[in-house]
């Protein structure tokens, strides 16, 4: 009867969690609300053990029971988690909120480039930008524009790089 155990605890190594969890509701009656695969494992491979081969005696059990009643246990009372407090602050009339791309500036802002004697000025807008009276969705529309160039970066033409860490 060895062998059929050994079996049974080789497909529990195969089984999902979710399939664990009715094998154990399976095995011990109850519900769990264990979600680690290892324990599962281990704790129904204990019981099925234990249905074959025989669970430990009563004198064994008794004897458990008797150390575990006259041991001093040592508890502590558990910490009391009190919710953060909120402050709202009220003195903001306006929220700001970022752009969605850090290397944006500011909604307002104008972005100035010299590009072979011709001055560049592009107004930054809340979801596009304006350039000579028209808008365009993004940077790098403009640079081809000003340059002609199909394969160029808006960022790297405006120099608008990464913002450098600070040490």
């Amino acid at each position: 009867m060895a062998l059929n155990v050994a079996k049974e605890v080789a497909a529990l190594e195969r089984m999902s969690v979710n399939d664990l969890c009715e094998r154990y509701r399976e095995t011990f009656g109850e519900e769990t609300n264990a979600r680690n695969k290892r324990w599962l494992v281990k704790r129904i491979a204990w019981k099925l053990q234990a249905n074959a081969e025989g669970d430990i005696s009563e004198r064994a059990r008794r004897l458990a029971t008797e150390i575990a009643l006259s041991t001093d246990i040592r508890s502590s009372v558990p910490k009391i988690r009190r919710r953060p407090t909120v402050e709202t602050l009220t003195t903001a009339s306006t929220i700001i909120t970022p752009p969605a791309d850090c290397r944006l500036p500011l909604p307002g802002t104008t972005l100035l480039k010299t590009y072979k004697g011709r001055d560049v000025q592009v107004r930054v807008l809340p979801n596009s930008f304006e350039f000579e009276g028209e808008q365009h969705k993004s940077l790098t529309a403009i640079a081809r524009i000003v340059t002609g160039q199909p394969n160029i970066n808006g960022y790297q033409f405006f120099k608008l790089g990464k913002p450098k860490a600070t040490k």
